[in-house]
């Protein structure tokens, strides 16, 4: 045995021992609040980003073999060399519209996004300022972005923001970048504030609102719209990036959003964008169809929020105590990652299917069961969820 595999094969049987290894769990059925996973049977799905219930909503199902039909699989190759469907620019034109910026630009993934974006944003000497909570694909980002001086600041600390952006002010450019909404806590950047710090210095704000878009705001425009706030000008965000894989469809794919000269210079530099082919059409039409439904039906975003609150109210009740948050996930700390990885396992038993987050997505000790809500859960599904965590407060 190689020095490499030994090494893999000691640090999984730690994992086992430890009580925090990770399995994957086989879906038999579509996502929706009801679901099968292989092995288990019938559970209520209440660890899923299929915030809006779309993902195996008939018409974006339809829209789908659509555009298998009209496109087939894909261009087999990238997007300059063979050219872009009609779809994709449907999609992207239908994305600018719903955040209010002048233009979007698609890609497979908000990772790729992510990284094509901030990559290219910032040149040798400029200033990248991340929030220390952003995702893993804001991390990665900053991290290949190597000419740029790199600063994070602590969580939501407009002075800590400050700071770096002072220390920063020799730098030709100044880019901030935060979530929207942090996932694993499930509170809200501070946008108002974010803004108008960045514009005293002179910086602009990305803002990733992969789990805030669907699901905040009256329409569920975001963050942005939750605040109030325009897509774009002196008051608004200057650059949005997000996902397709959760609210808007739940299959995949990622975007950019903004100026249009922000949008033309990723088209021409942004190596994801240039050495990765275009979203599959049948993406491409889901995705398209999902949000023209998020425009027509607001009233799903009213009964999500109406979800939300119920199940807060309700875990309160039980003596819970759940990180106070707009958004669609209820955060339970639990401590351990062992701890919150068993009560996850308890629950599947009894046919609720939550999620336990442990070191490395979260630091060791602040171990969580997530729970995320979805406009498609009845109040049947809330009163079987809460009746389960009655039985589960016992051990936690």
């Amino acid at each position: 045995m190689s020095v490499l595999e030994d090494r893999l094969r000691r640090t999984l049987t730690e994992l086992h021992e430890s009580g925090t290894y990770k399995s994957l769990r086989h879906l038999t059925t579509p996502m929706a609040p009801e679901a099968t996973i292989d092995g288990l049977g019938e559970v209520l799905v209440f660890c899923s980003n299929n915030y809006l219930g779309l993902a195996n909503h008939p018409e974006v199902v339809e829209a789908g073999h659509q555009g298998l039909d009209r496109y087939g699989a894909g261009t087999a190759s990238v997007r300059f060399i063979c050219g872009t469907f009609a779809c994709h620019r449907a999609l992207e034109e239908r994305i600018a519209d719903f955040l209010g910026t002048e233009a979007a630009l698609t890609y497979v993934s908000c990772w790729n996004a992510n990284e094509g974006l901030l990559t290219n944003l910032v040149e040798q000497g400029d200033a990248l300022i991340s929030d220390e909570l952003n995702h893993a694909s804001i991390i990665d980002a900053g991290r290949l972005a190597r000419q740029a001086t790199r600063k994070v600041y602590p969580h939501s600390d407009l002075d800590g923001l400050n700071t770096a952006l002072t220390e920063s002010s020799g730098a030709p450019a100044k880019v901030v970048v935060t979530d929207g909404v942090f996932s694993m806590e499930g509170d809200v950047a501070r946008l108002p504030e974010l803004i108008g710090t960045c514009r005293q210095h002179g910086a602009t704000l990305v803002v990733d609102d992969s789990h805030g878009t669907g699901v905040l705001g009256a329409h569920g425009r975001g963050v942005h719209e939750h605040f109030g706030l325009p897509g774009r000008g002196p008051e608004g965000v200057d650059i949005f990036t997000g996902t397709l894989g959760k609210a808007l469809g739940g299959a995949a794919g990622g975007y950019v959003a903004g100026p249009r000269d922000v949008i033309d210079y990723l088209i021409q530099r942004s190596r994801p964008q240039l050495f990765s082919n275009a979203l599959p059409p049948t993406v491409a039409c889901s995705a398209d169809k999902a949000l023209e439904i998020v425009q027509r039906e607001p009233e799903r975003v009213v009964r999500l929020h109406e979800n939300v609150a119920t199940m807060r109210t309700g875990l309160q009740d039980l003596g819970y105590e759940v990180l106070d948050s707009p958004t669609a996930i209820l955060p339970i700390i639990i401590g351990a990652t062992a701890d919150a990885i068993r009560l996850s396992n308890r629950l599947l038993e009894m046919g609720i299917f939550v999620i336990g987050f442990g070191f490395p997505v979260v630091p060791e000790g602040t171990a969580r069961l997530r729970i995320q809500m979805s406009a498609a859960h009845t109040e049947e599904h809330l009163d079987r969820a809460l009746a389960a965590f009655a039985k589960l407060k016992g051990e936690v």
